[in-house]
């Protein structure tokens, strides 16, 4: 067996698990698994191995960061291009970074200011105009489930005013919220505040359907209180920083 073999092997391994998980916790809330999209984190990983995943049919992938995630978007189009992938940001964005993120994520999942969604909306504009996308951008307002401004995240008592001037915007689409459970929190006590405000938020915006909540250590919580998109790294990939082929 060669290396390659023995990674896509693994990563099909790893994957059957992940998603054996994710229905086994769906199942004991009463859920269809299939409401739960993976979106498999691809970050400090090599583009092969993104490419590995798109061959076992993992076709949401996920970076944190514009940098890597531009640069191996343009890989994978070379090492797959018959496949069309969706990509997602979902670390922290500074405005600085929301015209070159706009050219190759279909969504942003960390939104948490007008002033950022402003910024992504010109660039959604200029990469339209450019050619480099055909339309909208959709995202998701990150919350602050723990009000600590350097987390990064939306205060819970802000959401509304945020959620109502993106859904303005011809350039945006809302499509829900997400979260990261703060250490100092419980899971479960954190995605009831997360579950909580996503049911106010819906009440004025019935599209933003989209609750992104739960990574490897927290998944089965999140899925118990809502969570629609699960957002997987280590789990599927291994530690960051082992070899990859």
């Amino acid at each position: 067996m060669t290396d390659l073999e023995a990674r896509r092997a693994e990563l099909s391994a790893a994957l059957a698990e992940v998603r054996a998980r994710i229905a086994a916790a769906a199942r004991a809330v009463g859920r269809d698994p299939s409401e739960i999209r993976l979106l498999a984190v691809t970050k400090t990983r090599p583009a092969l191995d993104a490419a590995l995943l798109t061959d076992l049919g993992v076709l949401d992938l996920a970076e944190n960061r514009e940098q890597e995630g531009g640069a191996k978007a343009v890989e994978l189009a070379e090492l797959r291009p018959e496949v069309r992938v969706r990509w997602h940001l979902v670390g922290r964005l500074q405005r600085n970074k929301a015209r070159a993120v706009t050219r190759w994520v279909d969504e942003v999942q960390s939104v948490d200011s007008l002033r950022l969604g402003e910024a992504l909306e010109r660039g959604v504009a200029a990469a339209r105009e450019a050619g480099d996308r055909a339309g909208p951008l959709d995202v998701l307002i990150q919350a602050s489930l723990d009000g600590d401004p350097n987390r990064g995240g939306c205060p819970i008592g802000e959401l509304p005013t945020l959620a109502d001037g993106l859904a303005r915007s011809g350039e945006l689409s809302l499509r829900g919220i997400m979260a990261v459970a703060p250490l100092a929190i419980e899971p479960d006590a954190a995605f009831e505040i997360l579950a909580g405000a996503a049911d106010r938020l819906r009440k004025d915006h019935p599209e933003a359907t989209v609750i992104s909540a739960g990574m490897t250590d927290d998944l089965d919580s999140a899925i118990a209180h809502g969570s629609t998109c699960v957002r997987v790294g280590t789990a599927l990939l291994g530690a960051r920083g082992l070899a990859s082929p």
